[in-house]
């Protein structure tokens, strides 16, 4: 059996680890030479993706955990310090350590960083305009980490800002979700579902977004597209592409956005 690391300069805390959790992680991928709070990291991670802990969920404690492992509990909290960096983790003051998800408030739209030019905090609106099963093209699919004709879900819709009394399209988005852990994703369960979407993605489909990079740049806007934006053929437009991933680094959606930028704009935080 591989072992998890060297442990030679391990403190005595910590020299059980290799051997209490090199069982557990045997098929993990986690180099033997990477830091012990880095292959425990690896352990909770494995159990995230096994749905030993669900979303919103706690985890045990950092005490419990440092038993289970056999390491010290600062070695523990160095891996949750870092899960909960990456949002894979949340710590509540006095009452533990929880399995983020996008029920929460604070993070429900956290990928959605398109704001009115005024200031105001009301929700868009969405309407699904197209939701079906298909072979990925193949770009989606080399994106994805899909093979050659697998299935996927592509899902069109509309975000609307109000405006006085009436609704006004600002985002025009296309999602193309893998087939296999998404089967079952219809029309009607999207127009039923009234939360985030990333919210019934973990809910029903056991399929929780952790992070995602974008590519953004400015474009002319299409004519099937203005029509659906309410904008002439050629307005200035967002383009935001967004690959979301999963545990594990797996990606597991792409999702290709034209914004309408006239009353908003693109927020981001830099630190």
């Amino acid at each position: 059996m591989q072992e998890l690391l060297d442990n030679r300069d391990m403190p005595d805390s910590d020299r059980g680890a290799a051997a209490a959790a090199s069982g557990s992680a045997a098929t993990a991928s986690t180099p033997s030479f990477s830091p012990l709070y880095q292959q425990i990291k690896a352990l909770l991670v494995q159990g995230l993706q096994a749905g030993e802990w669900l979303p919103g969920q706690s985890i045990p404690s950092e005490i419990e955990l440092a038993a289970r492992f056999r390491v010290s509990q600062g070695t523990v909290r160095k891996a949750i310090d870092e899960m909960a960096t990456e949002n894979m983790l949340v710590r509540r003051q006095g009452k533990g350590t929880f399995v983020a998800t996008h029920a929460e408030q604070s993070t429900q739209y956290r990928f959605l960083r398109l704001m009115p030019d005024d200031g105001s905090a009301a929700p868009l609106q969405r309407h699904l305009l197209e939701c079906r099963r298909m072979r990925a093209p193949a770009e989606v699919a080399r994106l994805l980490g899909l093979k050659a004709g697998e299935a996927a879900v592509q899902v069109r819709r509309l975000l609307l800002a109000a405006e006085g009394r009436a609704l006004r399209p600002v985002v025009l988005d296309d999602l193309w979700l893998p087939g296999t852990p998404f089967k079952g994703l219809t029309a009607e369960r999207l127009q039923a579902w009234r939360g985030p979407m990333y919210r019934l993605f973990e809910a029903e489909f056991s399929v929780h977004m952790i992070r995602a990079v974008e590519k953004v740049r400015a474009v002319a806007a299409p004519a099937e597209e203005a029509g659906l934006l309410q904008v002439p053929v050629g307005s200035p437009l967002l383009s935001v592409e967004r690959l979301s991933f999963t545990y594990g680094d797996r990606p597991v959606e792409l999702r290709r956005g034209l914004y309408d930028t006239a009353a908003h704009h693109y927020r981001n935080e830099l630190s």
